[in-house]
């Protein structure tokens, strides 16, 4: 397309937008926000969109200020605005995308929200999605029938962690057997910036009675440094329990490597007997708190990986 791509960011991801914007070389387009009395709420642009490549920012992750429910009506109804104002094509920035996790009936009758919420994007125009490191990639790309394009943050893991670890051997952990095609790519990644693939595990939870009684641990990491790799923690019980488990199985240190850091009640546990030695996250969305644990948390900044998105859209 000729002209520049037009980026909005909606409230509560303004900070993440401009980041984009600043990489992107362009300034936000301005957009007004209305509260009414009744709760009802308008977000209207504030210039002409006729036949312009338009895209709008927003994480949808819940906080005090705006559930999660808010932020996704909000963004829903926004990109309808834009679509009914001439908008050429309009792609949906998702750093965080909720509902991601309900992908599959696990019991008769259980919703499939994921489905669901791309029906919903799909009903108000959005003609692209470009959402980082979702649950399910699979899961993902079959639910919306508009253009999908998935990031994630691996080579950017990667590089922080060799100038922590150096040349120390390593062994790539999945806190589960769910989660092996993550820690695969992971390892792919780890192999195009170090020059080698490292080994893989994963654990396998123990069930006594139908309680989980503890992990076993398949894989060798004695003597190895353990990288726990997974797509979100929110009270941090199951990376913990993989911590503790690479511990005992013989690794020298553990390092988490999590794309989504909720970080909701009870996540301080993370470092209980110093199990973690250090949290690798990104900043797709706002903890809801610290886990209490200075300088124990890396932050990687991911407006990067959005802003070539752009690009590459934007001259497709």
């Amino acid at each position: 397309m000729d002209s520049e791509p037009v980026l909005f960011a909606l409230e509560g991801s303004q900070e993440f937008g401009q980041a984009v914007a600043s990489q992107l070389g362009v300034s936000l387009a301005t957009h007004e926000d209305r509260a009414f009395e009744d709760g009802e709420h308008k977000s209207r642009p504030l210039q002409n969109l006729r036949g312009r490549d338009v895209y709008v920012l927003h994480t949808l992750f819940g906080e005090e200020a705006l559930s999660v429910n808010d932020k996704l009506l909000r963004l829903l109804f926004f990109i309808a605005t834009v679509k009914d104002a001439g908008a050429k094509r309009v792609s949906a920035l998702l750093p965080y995308l909720a509902y991601a996790r309900k992908d599959r009936r696990a019991k008769s009758q259980d919703p499939v929200t994921t489905r669901y919420v791309a029906q919903l994007f799909e009903a108000m125009g959005v003609d692209c999605i470009v959402a980082l490191e979702v649950h399910n990639q699979g899961a993902f790309d079959n639910a919306f029938r508009c253009r999908t394009v998935h990031l994630e943050a691996h080579s950017l893991f990667v590089n922080a962690l060799i100038d922590r670890i150096g040349n120390e051997p390593v062994v790539i952990v999945s806190p589960d057997a769910g989660g092996t095609k993550r820690v695969d790519r992971f390892r792919d990644a780890w192999a195009g910036v170090a020059g080698e693939q490292p080994p893989t595990a994963f654990l396998e939870k123990r069930r006594t009675d139908g309680k989980i009684t503890g992990d076993a641990v398949v894989g060798d990491m004695t003597g190895k440094v353990a990288i726990i790799v997974d797509d979100m923690v929110a009270s941090g019980t199951t990376l913990l329990r993989a911590a503790e488990a690479c511990k005992n199985k013989g690794a020298t240190r553990v390092f988490g490597v999590i794309t989504h850091a909720l970080f909701g009640p009870g996540s301080e546990q993370l470092y209980r007997a110093g199990a973690m030695d250090q949290l690798f996250i990104t900043d797709s969305v706002t903890p809801q708190q610290e886990p209490g644990a200075q300088g124990r948390v890396a932050t990687i900044a991911v407006a990067g990986l959005f802003a070539q998105a752009v690009r590459e859209l934007h001259t497709d």
